[in-house]
């Protein structure tokens, strides 16, 4: 038996040889056919006991299985440093595993081999089906599911046309067309033909070749490191400046967080367990027949780590840089390395602080430098950027950034759209948005922690508000799950403290962190639609529950094909009390995309997310020991 590379720490991912490993043994011991195909192979992350105690732990990893003979998925247990599968258990009747990397790629094959659809592309006066873009859609459930549909693995299929290889095919919608395929059997089970739509008369390209002029005057801006960046790494450990914390990579929720924590004196001070992007859902607000069903969950029904991009210095991070290669597999079982899947950096991030006393003539200024922890996935049309920043006076920030193409229909001409806006002669694209869920497994100076709502509120004028100037913050405590489900509200300024009424700052208060919402929204689905049912977190920006270890998606471990009922609202239902206790805050943050003409043909980066703030946890300004800047008097005449 061959030695096998294991990683030193109990929240390392799992190394290359762990995962072959994995495979392997669970593919002889539990002689599995060539049916099989593996969804994901993930480390099974210790309990979180074991590691706050840093006690040793098996290596486990965790699989998810498909069989394509039956359609029936599987979840399994595999001791690898032993050797030794733990367990492997079915999935409930009907439950149905992401969609994987590869079942995109056959599905499009699948669907080019059909006769039916080659008909019905010469129905349009498409000849060469090669220039044919096919993109794979999670089917969903809305109750219009035909027969032939029940019990079966299902994507629907939406195509575009490139007129030549290099093109952008979403110029170009093959509309009014949807090709229903069975990814067990990869076999067309209809075409659902909706009439001939013209295709759009322009190109949207947007490579470098295509665009012969470059503006010329824009000049370098170099960004230099002369001594080397500020951060050390060992294996997946991250220190820089103050804090300290772990990263890890997993096919469905890409980048995660583990173990945060900063220096405060001679103290490491806990803040986060564990932090991750946990679910993203994006509704089309079009309800005609062939587009109602474009609600993708794109990490819960696709994976979007498995999506994550080979990242390009100078291109996608600037300066000094270190990549973390991301290891997983394909469908097959067969091992796969996304390269510089995740960038870490220093930026420079303008003023931190600054004060001038004109009687002293006193000027202080700290520039504000923050790390960047990241990665970029493409999800078909779409880029989604997954930004951690973390900030020398010890705030966090979650930033997600949209570009990429949008999704598009066809108009015929002098048309108007509906439900979108035409942003190229005959070319619509719909009005939709982009709602991403965060789970923050707090640990604010240890794991007792109470959440509470603060709400600014302005007096009446009276004997005590003779003015009528005053206003107020209101401190609400969320102690129980059924008044911890709550909107953001603009009018009260609200925000949420995470607080530890265990520990005390100087001043007696107890020490928190603040969850700052940045630009939110609610969804415009009514509240009886299928997607609402699939995804009912989405119906509030804040949960609150008492942490358990099962419950890590919002919308459940398996939405693909979902009818509803999982997730949050199921767990909330049981109000459990959250107060003094290890709370897990889930914070559900949305973008609503009314399309431009500037949007097209590629979008400029839109940006949303959040912030953690001290709040009372520490005495003063932590970062009033930063040294000022060397003065560069070559730059500042």
């Amino acid at each position: 038996m061959s030695s096998l590379t294991i990683a030193r720490h109990a929240l390392e991912p799992l190394t290359p040889d762990e995962i072959v490993a994995a495979v392997t043994v669970i593919r002889e011991q539990a002689k599995l056919a060539s049916s099989y195909r593996f969804v994901s192979v993930t480390l099974r992350e210790p309990a979180k006991e074991i590691v706050l105690a840093g006690k040793p732990t098996a290596r486990e990893a965790f699989l998810i299985l498909l069989d394509n003979a039956t359609g029936r998925g599987y979840e399994a247990i595999v001791d690898v440093a032993q050797r030794q599968p733990v367990s492997m258990l079915p999935l409930r009747e009907g439950v149905q595993p992401p969609i994987m990397l590869d079942e995109f790629v056959e599905c499009e094959e699948a669907v080019k081999r059909s006769p039916e659809f080659l008909a019905a592309l010469k129905l349009r006066g498409v000849e060469d089906v090669n220039l044919v873009m096919v993109d794979p859609w999670s089917a969903g459930v809305y109750g219009t599911e035909l027969p032939d549909e029940k019990h079966r693995r299902i994507s629907r299929a939406l195509c575009w046309l490139r007129t030549e290889p290099m093109d952008n095919g979403y110029a170009r919608p093959i509309d009014g067309l949807t090709v229903v395929v069975d990814l067990n059997t990869m076999e067309v089970l209809r075409i659902e033909d909706h009439g001939v739509i013209p295709l759009p008369p322009t190109a949207g390209n947007w490579a470098r070749e295509y665009i012969p002029e470059t503006r010329p005057d824009l000049k370098p801006l170099e960004v230099q490191q002369p001594h080397g960046a500020s951060f050390e790494i060992d294996g997946h450990e991250i220190r820089w400046q103050k804090w300290r914390f772990r990263i890890s990579f997993t096919p469905r929720e890409g980048l995660v967080l583990h173990t945060v924590s900063y220096r405060d004196g001679g103290r490491e001070r806990p803040i986060l367990y564990r932090a991750s992007v946990v679910e993203m859902v994006v509704p089309y607000g079009d309800p005609r027949v062939q587009y109602f069903r474009k609600n993708a969950f794109d990490l819960g029904e696709y994976g979007i780590g498995m999506l994550a991009n080979s990242l390009v210095l100078g291109c996608d991070c600037l300066g000094l840089i270190r990549y973390f290669d991301a290891h997983m597999t394909d469908s097959r079982g067969n091992l796969v390395t996304i390269k510089n899947a995740v960038c870490l950096h220093e930026e420079d991030h303008g003023v931190l602080w600054k004060h001038t006393d004109w009687r002293t003539n006193q000027t202080e200024v700290r520039r504000s430098r923050r790390l960047v922890v990241s990665f970029v996935a493409t999800v078909a049309n779409y880029e989604y950027g997954f930004y951690w920043h973390f900030y020398q006076d010890g705030s966090i920030q979650l930033e997600v950034k949209l570009t990429g193409i949008m999704n598009t229909t066809s108009l015929h001409p002098g048309e108007t759209p509906g439900y979108g806006t035409e942003v190229a002669p005959q070319l619509n694209a719909p009005n939709h948005q982009h709602f991403f869920c965060a789970r923050l497994d707090m640990n604010v100076d240890g794991q007792r922690n109470t959440v509470e709502e603060v709400n600014t509120i302005g007096h009446p004028t009276g004997p005590d508000n003779p003015h009528g100037n005053a206003f107020t913050a209101k401190v609400t405590p969320l102690t129980r799950e059924s008044v911890a489900a709550r909107t953001t509200n603009a009018a009260t300024s609200r925000f949420w403290r995470i607080v530890n009424p265990q520990q005390k700052n100087k001043l007696g208060r107890p020490v928190g962190y603040r969850l700052v919402p940045g630009e939110n929204a609610i969804p415009f689905a009514d509240g009886e639609a299928a997607v609402l049912k699939r995804a009912g977190f989405l119906n509030k920006h804040l949960w609150v529950t008492p942490y358990h270890p099962d419950e890590r998606f919002p919308a459940g471990d398996y939405p693909n094909q979902n009818p509803g009922g999982d997730g949050l609202p199921k767990w909330t239902a049981a109000d459990r009390a959250i107060d003094d206790t290890d709370v897990v805050v889930w914070y559900t943050f949305g973008h609503t995309h009314i399309p431009r003409p500037e949007d097209w043909p590629v979008m400029p980066a839109s940006s949303i997310g959040f912030f953690l703030k001290p709040d009372g946890f520490f005495n003063a300004n932590p970062a009033l020991d930063l040294p000022p800047s060397p003065p560069k008097p070559e730059c500042c005449h």
